[in-house]
């Protein structure tokens, strides 16, 4: 039987090169299948300074206008937001097929986005993380969430989601 699984990410116009280069390790750390970006800011730093691993050799990352647009079929948009009414990540069951979409550095994720976006979550702290540490823990969480999954058991052959 194929994979059910899969994940991806949004990233709502990063600002720092630093820290998609250190999203892009992560992604090929927890088995992510692309990642997608807006807006310009990136684009005029583009240098992966952090992808030490030069995972975006592997893994896509693709330039769009428009987040929405590219949700990949049968995924669940994931908002990671710190807004009333988001689900604090510890209580969170991950869906089987998601784009995780996760706002800049330096800002939020704006009211439209969030509209469209299924589920949203937050990562329970005393203050904020940067948008790479961001991206670890939602990704962690649902590597170590492996049986508490819509699914069901993540291991046995891979851990690719």
């Amino acid at each position: 039987m194929a994979n059910r699984r899969y994940s991806c990410i949004g990233l709502f116009n990063p600002k720092s090169p630093d820290n998609v280069g250190a999203v892009m390790r992560a992604a090929g750390c927890y088995g992510v299948n692309s990642v997608f970006y807006t807006g310009k800011r990136y684009a005029r730093a583009q240098e992966f300074v952090t992808d030490t691993k030069m995972v975006h050799q592997d893994i896509p990352l693709i330039g769009i206008e428009d987040l929405k647009s590219i949700i990949p079929l049968g995924c669940t948009p994931v908002a990671v937001e710190l807004v009333e009414g988001a689900r604090p990540l510890p209580e969170y069951t991950h869906p089987d097929r998601a784009i995780y979409i996760f706002g800049p550095e330096d800002g939020s994720l704006s009211k439209e986005v969030l509209a469209w976006c299924e589920e949203v979550i937050y990562i329970p702290t005393n203050g904020c993380m940067n948008l790479a540490a961001t991206v670890n823990v939602v990704l962690y969480d649902r590597l170590a969430k492996g049986l508490n999954t819509k699914s069901g058991p993540l291991f046995g052959k891979s851990f690719q989601s």
